[in-house]
């Protein structure tokens, strides 16, 4: 009788929590349903009686943007229009000339910046530093368009059909005197290229970068990676440094190649079943024992922390420089009416050790909407294969970490004004061949015309120190301070007072470095600039170091030998 009365009892509570269950979901179905009819009805009402008329797109465009502010910026809605730069940046491929553009402040226009090695525009004999006049016969200009704009007006007449030809009318600079060029190009299949150089850079250690996870792009290391091991690479260096991601599955085939068939690489999570999944390498590797250096930095991002993280957890290379951004989220495409697409968030990734390395928790923002890193006291402490401390919570932290000089603010400013550009476009004028890049150097004299150059541009630029100081005088001045300190006020404004001439030679070193990568870009292309960033990198010297010391190598990847009592206890002495 009791264990009758007890099963009836069960039987009830079950039913109330599903009933429960129920309500809550109907409830939840009701205040969607109630909202959305809210909003469509206070649209239909400004449509209708609002004193002005409203772009009906424009409108709703905002309404989704503001619903989409309170996700993440991942989650994004592409409109019928836009649908194609969602595609390239997940293909890599585009219907185009193959050049980098983007608006240039002297003249008004849209300058090339980077034709692409072997494509449309860079063989009809295009430079970098090209004004574009026409397209097709029409006039590019920007009219009332803002400059993001006025480029994506250009790009988009600039793209088309493969196999569509069109006259290209641009204005090329000379040194006193610039000439209208025209080239018949015609367009192609353009993927940009993921593994911009790979080469030797030490008797037996190859490099090899890659720029992003494009589709295919496994295939392009994979080829890259067996050359290195044909030139005699017994060791190899794998650059993601400023590598934002792409395609997960991707990251875990490149994995593949040196992790043993059936290792679980990856595990997402959602809120539904179908953002569930496990990734597993399927295929037999290249190289389990070679010994791997993976250079990372605070913009290596998404797939590219799968690959360094993965890495790490399984005890399989030396990860060096900086910590990586922290993206441990997973996007998906969701069709939309109208031939729209919804890119949205549905899980986090989980690596080998179990860790997510996810940075920012957007559903905790603050009350003005920003958000903020997790911080390192929050972490948790996860194990790799070996038995080694990593932790979550934010981005890939190396085994060797490689502090990297600071941007000078001047540079900043030249960048941003096109000097550097400029000069780069005058250089090449006066310097028509190039051997290679190793034979490239910018001497003092190179130096001082960019000086003069930068000069006869009335070239101004904000200092942070006199901002700084300018706002510590506002506030001594309120405090009450300044009757006794104006002396010393005094003293420090002429010590910071602004000297082009002083900043130019100051940071010299980091300008010519950023000078010799633009001009290596206009002779070598995209390959160029990379091979001209590795004659002094600092991690590049760190990863040789490393990978040519082999018991230093296999001790970065081993558990730390725990210490005995007898030297906790003298530890305790000191």
């Amino acid at each position: 009788m009791n264990t009758k009365r007890t099963l009836i009892g069960a039987l009830v509570v079950l039913m109330a929590l599903g009933l429960s269950s129920f309500k809550q979901e109907d409830d939840r179905n009701f205040q969607i349903a109630k909202n959305l009819d809210i909003f469509n009805a206070i649209f239909k009402e400004l449509d209708l009686f609002y004193v002005d008329t409203l772009n009906p797109e424009k409108v709703i465009q905002n309404g989704v943007n503001g619903m989409l502010a309170l996700t993440d910026p991942y989650t994004e809605y592409y409109p019928e229009e836009e649908v194609s730069s969602l595609k390239e940046m997940i293909t890599g491929k585009y219907g185009g000339i193959g050049a980098a553009i983007r608006y240039y402040k002297k003249k008004d226009r849209i300058a090339v910046i980077e034709p692409i090695e072997g494509m449309p525009a860079a063989e009809a004999g295009v430079k970098a530093g090209d004004i574009i006049l026409s397209v097709g016969g029409k006039d590019m200009v920007r009219g009332d368009l803002k400059p993001q704009e006025f480029s994506e007006k250009v790009s988009e007449a600039l793209r088309g059909e493969p196999g569509t030809s069109f006259i290209l009318k641009v204005l090329r600079p000379l040194k006193n005197d610039s000439t209208v060029m025209e080239f018949k190009i015609t367009r192609k299949n353009i993927r940009n290229n993921p593994v911009p150089y790979y080469g030797m850079v030490h008797d037996s250690i190859g490099y090899l970068a890659l720029s992003g996870f494009t589709d295919n792009c496994a295939k392009d290391v994979k080829k890259a990676f067996i050359e290195l091991k044909d030139k005699g690479a017994k060791a190899l260096i794998l650059d993601l440094r400023d590598n934002g991601g792409g395609s997960l599955q991707e990251a875990v085939d490149i994995v593949n190649f040196f992790i043993p068939k059936g290792k679980e690489i990856v595990v997402t999570k959602g809120k539904i079943r179908q953002a569930a999944g496990s990734f597993k390498t399927a295929n037999e590797p290249i190289d389990t024992g070679m010994p791997l250096a993976v250079l990372v930095n605070g913009n290596t991002a998404s797939a590219s922390e799968i690959l360094s993280g993965s890495m790490q957890d399984l005890d399989r290379a030396v990860i060096i420089g900086t910590r990586t951004y922290g993206k441990g989220l997973v996007q998906t495409t969701r069709q939309l009416p109208y031939n729209g697409t919804l890119k949205v968030t549905t899980s986090k990734y989980y690596i080998p050790s179990g860790r997510c390395i996810q940075a920012i928790d957007y559903a905790k923002k603050n009350a003005d909407g920003s958000v903020a890193r997790i911080p390192d006291s929050l972490t948790h402490v996860f194990y790799t294969a070996a038995g080694r401390e990593v932790r979550d919570g934010g981005g890939i932290r190396p085994d060797i970490e490689v502090k990297g000089d600071k941007f000078p603010n001047i540079l900043f400013y030249l960048l941003n004004d096109d000097l550097i550009f400029d000069y780069a476009t005058q250089y090449c004028l006066t310097h028509p061949a190039l051997v290679s890049v190793d034979s490239l150097q910018i001497t003092d004299e190179d130096y001082g015309d960019f000086k003069k150059l930068v000069k006869d541009a009335n070239f101004t630029y904000d200092r942070q120190s006199e901002q700084m100081l300018k706002t510590l005088k506002e506030v001594a001045e309120f405090e009450g301070y300044m009757e006794g300190a104006a002396e010393e006020f005094k003293a420090l404004e002429q010590k910071l007072n602004h000297n082009l001439d002083r900043d130019l030679d100051y940071f010299s070193g980091p300008i010519k470095e950023q000078i010799a990568e633009e001009v290596a870009t206009r002779y070598f292309f995209e390959r160029g600039a990379a091979m001209q960033r590795l004659k002094d990198d600092a991690d590049l010297k760190k990863a040789i170091e490393v990978l040519t010391s082999p018991a230093e190598y296999r001790k970065i990847l081993s558990v730390p030998e725990a210490k005995t009592e007898s030297d906790a206890h003298t530890a305790s002495q000191k």
